[in-house]
């Protein structure tokens, strides 16, 4: 929902929900009534008009916004090392906050021990699930040379298919050669391949081990920021609010920073949650089916769960494989994965919307182009990170007057409508 305008102070229709929230429960909205839904889009409209028409940009203006985001992306594509564990502390600290309520609030812990109590026992667990998985994930990467004979026979009838694909590709770069002088044949392709294929082994034998030694760095750096994120970060935000010029710039701050904990927190514990459940069900559908380490495929359906979209069709790609490497025949490999798309679906497309929708609701289309351009920007930790920075973006621009056509364009769908209900005409000088 949009926020207050720049310019006053006065109640607005999501004020007064919001403070009826508040009064109900820290975590569950009260259900607007139909009266209010309507006052609040028609407040929403009207100051989205009054957005665009005052906030209107200028050729010169439209150059310089897009070389300052030009400027930022450039920058945080090459500090990453150091800006990443940033984001992924303040986004672990969200989801930290029930347990340090609990243990600070509740038991009358303090806040030092509590947040080391906390992040010792997170550390404990990415031992221990690091330590249940190693070893089977050894195991599969050793064997899977010696399983590539069956796997060629249970895949002898797309042979015929690829040889013909090969044939044609050698055609093609035959004539793209200079003259058609270069003769390239079948034998020479299989030893390039071949001989490509030890080199890029090697070559992501040592990525890994670097990966691996990057990767515990910035581990140890975001433990560190999350530690004086949950002694201190209360603190930190009271002193940016008392520094605010006027009373409306507390509020709006106090607003965003409330909403970003309440939907983000919220979000971060329920997608924890069902992808536990996706995990352990993936894991006993491994173990009835009869796939080896069952264990190593329930933790890895748990964690590409994260990744939208895009991790769980890798799930479906992997659990292919693994299944045509440790079953006999081609129809039996396709059970797990078929398994593995079908709680997908039902936990994608059906469940966890029904939980976020009155409260997290995310444009598919830019939720998809934000997965793909942190992946591209940050790897697989900005995959991670995708959705919940998306949704930071989003409420920061319900708040801001002059962003609230942005968020407005972030939101997820929404019931059809006439456009005749979408508010009241506004100029720039009249309130919405």
């Amino acid at each position: 929902m949009s926020g207050p305008s720049l310019a006053s102070d006065t109640p607005t229709p999501e004020d007064r929900q919001m403070n009826d929230t508040n009064a109900a429960s820290p975590l569950i909205p009260a259900m607007p009534s139909k009266e209010e839904t309507a006052e609040s889009d028609a407040y929403q409209a009207g100051v989205i008009r009054k957005a665009m028409l005052r906030h209107s940009l200028g050729l010169r203006d439209v150059g310089i916004l897009i070389l300052s985001l030009l400027a930022v992306f450039y920058t945080l594509y090459f500090a990453a090392d150091i800006v990443l564990p940033f984001v992924f502390a303040m986004v672990v600290n969200l989801l930290m906050i029930g347990p340090m309520r609990f243990l600070h609030g509740r038991l009358r812990i303090p806040k030092p021990i509590s947040a080391l109590l906390l992040i010792i026992a997170m550390f404990l667990l990415v031992v221990c699930i690091g330590t249940a998985i190693s070893v089977p994930a050894a195991a599969w990467l050793t064997k899977v040379p010696q399983s590539l004979p069956a796997l060629q026979q249970k895949l002898a009838f797309l042979q015929g298919p690829i040889d013909s694909l090969q044939r044609g590709y050698l055609r093609v770069v035959a004539l793209m050669s200079n003259g058609g002088h270069h003769h390239v044949n079948a034998a020479t392709a299989a030893a390039q391949s071949a001989s490509n294929g030890a080199e890029t082994l090697r070559v992501w034998g040592s990525s890994f081990l670097i990966g691996t030694r990057a990767f515990m760095g910035e581990f140890f750096t975001m433990l560190l920021m999350l530690f004086f994120l949950m002694t201190e970060g209360d603190s930190l935000l009271r002193r940016i609010v008392e520094i605010m010029p006027t009373y409306s710039d507390k509020r709006r701050l106090v607003q965003i920073t409330t909403q970003i904990e309440r939907n983000v927190s919220l979000y971060l514990a329920t997608i924890t949650i069902m992808n536990i459940l996706v995990g352990l069900l993936n894991l006993l559908q491994c173990w009835l089916t009869g796939m080896p380490n069952p264990l190593l495929w329930g933790v890895l359906a748990f964690l590409l769960n994260y990744v939208p979209i895009i991790g769980p069709l890798t799930g479906v790609v992997v659990y292919f494989c693994v299944a045509l490497i440790s079953f006999p025949s081609f129809l039996m490999a396709l059970l797990p994965p078929a398994i593995y798309l079908c709680i997908h679906i039902l936990e994608g497309e059906t469940i966890t919307p029904m939980l976020l929708a009155k409260r997290f609701t995310l444009n598919p289309v830019l939720v998809m182009a934000s997965l793909l351009f942190w992946d591209w920007m940050w790897g697989i930790g900005g995959a991670f990170l995708s959705v919940p920075m998306l949704a930071v973006f989003k409420i920061f621009c319900d708040h801001i007057e002059g962003l609230s056509p942005i968020g407005h364009v972030l939101g997820g769908p929404v019931r059809p409508r006439s456009l005749r209900t979408l508010g009241p005409e506004v100029t720039p000088g009249s309130p919405p």
